[in-house]
């Protein structure tokens, strides 16, 4: 089993608590460090008063707003009356105390943190004389606007996604979360991108531990560039020897913050669309973010029959292999009469006709997911429908067959998250495998593989099975499946709050 200890003892510390770029911190060093980078500009301003003397300015086109080092920056160096009369050092902390219009302003005096601001989108200004040098934010805001989620249908509720922009996604959390004790606390991950993670949760409801493990695990990675969720996702997990996923993702940012209310803690990363909820359990994936806006009945039935198409999907191929192949006598009269003749000119077994469908169920839905939206749903229901009858019709598979297939498959969609759907389907296969060498008795040793597999796995020390395991009681499990109205819950927190009179008198 992958030993996470050993890995983390034998990762070195991450290079970027030291600086990369050594040397004083010069015009000329700057120009070397961006040498034959197209974007990289130098424009040098003459000082007020007719010293004669010149300021540089030094910017990374397309990562700085114009208007802004027009409005903020050379405009106040050439109105202000009051630097024509000083000498360089009185003018160079005049501007660094307020003669510029920049809301923020920062004395730097390294090369590499130069560097790191103008890739960030920063204007340098050297002044002469000086051996540091003033970084003004001046920042381009151009990013994707705000809509609603591509992968997470909203039927009822806020129709407002994550996008690209850190800050963007911050300020909808806020939006959502109006409260000081929602703390975010920043950390940069990956050598040369050099990427914002923040993470997120509500101080006093989230646990300590949980957060602080977060933050350890995130400090501990040592990656060249975070430019896709799985560049992070399997240094962040425990285990990364499973197909289940450990940690859940959500382009919603109210659902973000439900489970930040539930006491999990969050993470943004910089350029990714989506927010990250740990601890991830099973619960929490078959769990959509519909559910909370709809009636609890209902939200109930729909979780119900989640749990039930888990089932579904996981078993049915298996168990049609072991009855048709090994237990005919579990099938009715009529049934097997009718599967045994519609199978006499098939010339494969059935656990050939199963896996050639289950394969084939899976090309068709790869290539629905790679081709263009407006093209790929169409070649996904008429691939199926062609496929599935020519199928049958040249007698390669069974009706029988094309049916459990299709019901198994269907099944799985009602997965509210895509990478516990493709976890089942890997599942789906393995016991396909067992049930064609054993029947029943290979269908129920690989379920309870997969429950044992389940169990070994954790999530930031929380159980994967919780709250079905780790001591939750019937009362957890119970809220895990079947949502009660929120009046009975407050109800119920009341009343176990309420001291008990009796035993007072």
């Amino acid at each position: 089993m992958w030993d996470r200890k050993k890995r983390e003892e034998a990762v070195p510390p991450h290079p970027r608590k030291e600086p990369r770029l050594e040397g004083p911190l010069t015009l000329e060093r700057i120009r070397e460090v961006f040498r034959d980078c197209a974007d990289f500009s130098v424009r040098e301003v003459e000082r007020p008063g007719g010293s004669g003397e010149k300021l540089v300015l030094c910017s990374i086109m397309g990562m700085v707003k114009l208007e802004r080092v027009s409005d903020y920056i050379l405009r106040p160096l050439a109105q202000d009356d009051a630097l024509r009369q000083l000498d360089n050092r009185a003018a160079y902390r005049r501007m660094a105390e307020g003669a510029l219009y920049n809301l923020l302003v920062t004395e730097r005096t390294t090369v590499d943190q130069v560097a790191y601001d103008l890739v960030s989108g920063w204007c340098i200004l050297f002044c002469p004389g000086e051996s540091t040098a003033l970084s003004l934010f001046v920042a381009t805001e151009d990013k994707r606007a705000v809509g609603p989620p591509v992968n997470e249908t909203v039927l009822k509720g806020a129709r407002d996604g994550f996008v690209e922009s850190l800050r963007t996604n911050t300020s909808l959390v806020r939006r959502h979360i109006k409260a000081p004790e929602l703390k975010i606390r920043e950390q940069i991950v990956g050598r040369q991108s050099l990427t914002s993670v923040d993470i997120v949760w509500l101080d006093g409801i989230a646990d300590p531990e949980t957060v602080a493990e977060v933050e350890r695990r995130m400090a501990r990675i040592d990656i060249d560039a975070v430019l896709s969720s799985g560049n992070l996702e399997e240094y962040l997990v425990d285990d990364v020897a499973t197909a289940f996923p450990l940690i859940q993702y959500t382009e919603r940012p109210d659902r973000f913050c439900g489970g930040l209310a539930e006491g999990r803690a969050g993470i943004l990363v910089d350029g990714l669309p989506f927010g990250y909820l740990a601890p991830g359990t099973v619960s929490s994936f078959l769990r959509a973010g519909q559910d909370k806006s709809n009636n609890w009945l209902l939200a109930s039935v729909l979780t119900l029959l989640r749990y039930l198409c888990v089932l579904v999907t996981l078993l049915l191929p298996a168990l049609y292999i072991a009855m048709a192949t090994f237990h005919q006598e579990m099938i009715p009269t009529r049934l097997a009469l009718s599967m045994i003749a519609a199978k006499q000119d098939v010339p494969f077994q059935t656990v050939f006709e199963v896996l050639i469908m289950l394969i084939a169920f899976e090309i068709l839905q790869e290539a629905g997911l790679r081709l263009p939206q407006s093209i790929g749903q169409t070649v996904s229901i008429i691939g199926g429908l062609v496929v599935g009858q020519a199928a049958v019709e040249a007698k390669i598979v069974s009706p029988a067959v094309l049916i459990a297939v299709a019901i198994a498959g269907i099944a799985g969609y009602t997965m509210p998250s895509q990478e516990m759907a493709g976890a089942l389907r890997i599942w789906r296969f393995l016991l396909a495998v067992l049930a064609s060498a054993a029947g029943l008795f290979g269908v129920v040793g690989g379920a309870a593989l997969l429950v044992y597999h389940l169990a070994k796995i954790e999530s930031f020390g929380v159980p994967y099975l919780a709250p079905f395991a780790g001591g939750a009681g019937l009362g957890g499990t119970a809220r895990a499946v079947v949502r009660a109205p929120l009046p009975w819950q407050k109800l119920r927190e009341r009343i176990l709050k309420t001291p008990n009179r009796r035993k007072q008198r």
